[in-house]
């Protein structure tokens, strides 16, 4: 006889809810059975995307599930797990996770303390895009960290989803995470600055992108290709240090805090390329 999908539960309305309750619910993982946000509204647009669900608004409508996905900001991660906890619905043997990459699955103490096992399962992906990410889920890399019991359901789950899991230090979450601001937001940062770099120069900003973009993405796919030592170029790679003393001294003269950005750039490329050199 067949056993019955597990039940999900969502907690938060955005993005990654959104993506994951479609990844979950479109193969067959789980059974979506609530999504919960602040507003009525919310919930029904995260129930439309999913196609899936009941949407709800109070912690006192929530069914009872197998798994609790907190998808929420990670200043609200503890107090909505508190809030399902003191709603008496949550069962021992469940499973609360959140998806946070900064905080560990101990900030669901609570749950844990109810009865539930608890986890932290962090896609490494940029959800601006839900439906992309739903979409092309498969080969998705998540670190997973928590108690055993809950992260060998998560892991049946999404590695059923074609994700990639990988065990990380809960006690390194907070450098975990720097990682992958330094992969995503912080490239996103340097394009603007180059944008605005360029725009000095007299480049209107929708040529700067045509520019930028075979730059970064041949220099992208260089680096994951041959890796960062091989693939690095330019003035610091060649020590070409009157090069680099000019762009300093042109942007000091322009917009000091990119200068001071670019120096630190610089001293970081100056030690990759004396361990290619090495």
């Amino acid at each position: 006889m067949d056993r019955p999908e597990p039940s999900l539960c969502i907690i938060g309305a955005g993005r990654v809810a959104s993506a994951l309750g479609r990844v979950l619910t479109g193969g067959g993982q789980v059974r979506l059975a609530d999504v919960l946000a602040r507003s009525a509204a919310s919930a029904q647009a995260a129930v439309g995307f999913i196609g899936a669900g009941r949407p709800v608004s109070a912690f006192a409508d929530l069914q009872a599930a197998d798994f609790y996905l907190l998808a929420v900001p990670d200043d609200q991660i503890a107090s909505c797990c508190a809030q399902l906890v003191a709603c008496g619905v949550l069962r021992a043997g469940a499973v609360v996770f959140h998806c946070s990459g900064a905080l560990a699955a101990d900030v669901l103490a609570a749950a844990r303390e109810a009865g539930a096992a608890v986890a932290s399962l962090h896609p490494v992906r940029s959800f601006a895009d839900p439906t992309s990410v739903a979409g092309n889920f498969a080969g998705t890399c998540c670190g997973i960290e928590g108690d055993r019991a809950a992260t060998e359901l998560l892991r049946t789950l999404f590695e059923a989803a074609g994700a990639r899991l990988m065990p990380i230090d809960a006690a390194q979450k907070t450098l975990y995470h720097a990682a992958a601001v330094f992969a995503s937001n912080y490239v996103v940062t340097l394009i603007d600055v180059a944008m605005q770099t360029y725009g000095k120069a007299g480049v209107a900003p929708a040529m700067a992108l045509q520019m930028i973009a075979p730059l970064l993405r041949e220099t992208a796919d260089n680096a994951f290709r041959l890796g960062p030592q091989a693939a690095l170029t330019g003035p610091v790679a060649r020590g070409d240090t009157a090069t680099v003393a000019r762009q300093q001294a042109a942007l000091a003269a322009w917009h000091p805090a990119h200068a001071a950005l670019y120096a630190q750039l610089a001293e970081a490329t100056a030690a990759l390329a004396a361990r290619k050199a090495s």
